[in-house]
């Protein structure tokens, strides 16, 4: 059989694979759910600078520390400022550090990934013993490193955390290619004479998209939490600007006075972090292909 027709075979597989995936996701209840949640927080995100809210910034010295009531939904925070705007707001800041850590983990760990696994030796030797010292360092006390480096901003915590979790890429990664590099379609497409860029990308890269996926989704939870602890320790989103981790960090000194301060921030934290994790889940279940 020509290499041509085992990939329309294999597109036609991908096809029905892709179909199985879609109805098991939507038959798992606890996926939908986090579906849900992060497509609201997504919505309330993208939505803030349309919204009919307050000024984040704006302060008002009358209202220091209320408690949350018809004027001021959440309450305030230690300078009058309102919570419920700061949230919205925050909601960007702490979403777009998720996705975007996840991003430059991504953007830098498959194609390391793909190189030490596809071609193997010293390629791999050395790709390997760098992702084993890297992967030897917890992933926050790395990231706190270098956001420490390179100067407290969300820009260099975004970065901090996307090159922390690029090792978990560049060992998935490499797993998933040292198993699909041994398959026919990709032996059939050697023997024909098909350079190894092009069966990289057009044979071995597709067929290692659906862990990486999930595991992308899975780290977002992580890189959230990540941004919140930088900015808790003020490595991450700078004030005046809002975003969760900043929030909480002011408002531990306030936890007996105005501790709703801290509820709104804590609670929005877990409940992304939750729909994010219950999300990469169902997407695991849904695209094992030994599930159903």
């Amino acid at each position: 059989m020509s290499v041509t027709t085992d990939h329309a075979v294999a597109d036609e597989e991908a096809i029905r694979s892709e179909s199985r995936a879609w109805k098991k996701l939507k038959a798992n209840k606890s996926a939908l759910v986090g579906f849900v949640i992060v497509a609201f927080f997504i919505i309330i995100a993208v939505a803030a600078p349309l919204l009919p809210i307050a000024d984040p910034a704006a302060t008002s010295w009358s209202a220091i520390r209320k408690a949350p009531s018809a004027a001021h939904w959440l309450g305030t925070d230690e300078i009058g400022r309102d919570i419920l705007s700061r949230m919205i707001w925050g909601a960007q800041a702490s979403l777009m550090a998720g996705v975007v850590s996840v991003f430059i983990a991504v953007l830098i760990g498959v194609p390391f990934g793909l190189l030490s696994g596809y071609f193997g030796g010293w390629i791999d030797q050395g790709i390997s013993r760098a992702t084993d010292a890297l992967l030897a360092t917890p992933f926050l006390i790395l990231a706190i490193a270098l956001a420490a480096f390179l100067g407290p901003s969300l820009t260099n915590a975004m970065l901090a955390i996307g090159l922390s979790a690029m090792p978990i890429f560049v060992r998935l990664t490499r797993g998933q290619v040292l198993s699909v590099k041994t398959e026919d379609y990709v032996e059939g497409a050697r023997a024909i004479g098909l350079t190894d860029l092009a069966i990289m990308t057009r044979y071995v890269l597709p067929n290692v998209f659906a862990p990486v996926l999930v595991q992308a989704t899975l780290t977002v939870a992580t890189a959230i939490i990540a941004e919140a602890s930088l900015s808790f320790l003020g490595l991450g989103q700078q004030p005046p600007d809002p975003s969760w981790g900043s929030m909480l960090n002011v408002a531990k000194n306030f936890m007996t006075q105005a501790p709703w301060m801290a509820w709104w921030p804590g609670a929005a934290i877990f409940l992304v972090v939750l729909g994010f994790n219950l999300l990469g889940d169902g997407l695991r279940d849904a695209l094992d292909p030994r599930e159903g």
